[in-house]
């Protein structure tokens, strides 16, 4: 088994919900939300929180149609990741369908009013794609 931080990306048009998890990859947290500026800030920008954090692992949510297949917005996913890989980031992906949902409905039963919810979504749905991507290995394992 593999350790080390893993940072979760949930990509949206205009921002980035930042998760990262624990050294023995058991527990993903919400981290931040990046405002988007543009692919050569956001990669910098992400790069540099992965040194911070002292990994090269990135996991990136992609979304998925319903019926599995990828659309648009998987190809902008992509786009940015292989960016990130061109920076020298190993960069892996994990379905996220419904994980926004799932944030969302997770932070209103914990009573947070809709504005609160507007600049925390981002964070807690890439902590819910990186659970469930450490969940995955952890079964596999």
């Amino acid at each position: 088994m593999t350790f080390g931080k893993i940072v979760a990306l949930d990509v949206g048009d205009v921002r980035i919900g930042i998760a990262v998890c624990d050294e023995m990859r058991l527990i993903a947290s919400p981290h931040s939300v990046y405002r988007r500026v543009g692919f050569g800030p956001d990669v910098k920008h992400i790069s540099a929180l992965c040194g911070q954090l002292g990994t090269r692992d990135v996991l990136c949510g992609l979304p998925r149609n319903m019926d599995g297949t990828e659309g648009f917005q998987a190809r902008k996913v992509r786009a940015l990741a292989e960016q990130l890989q061109a920076a020298g980031l190993n960069v892996f992906f994990q379905d996220e369908r419904l994980t926004t949902v799932t944030a969302e409905r997770a932070l209103v039963e914990g009573g947070m009013h809709r504005q609160e919810r507007r600049g925390t979504v981002d964070k807690v749905a890439a902590a819910v794609i990186l659970q469930q991507y450490l969940d995955t290995l952890r079964n596999q394992g």
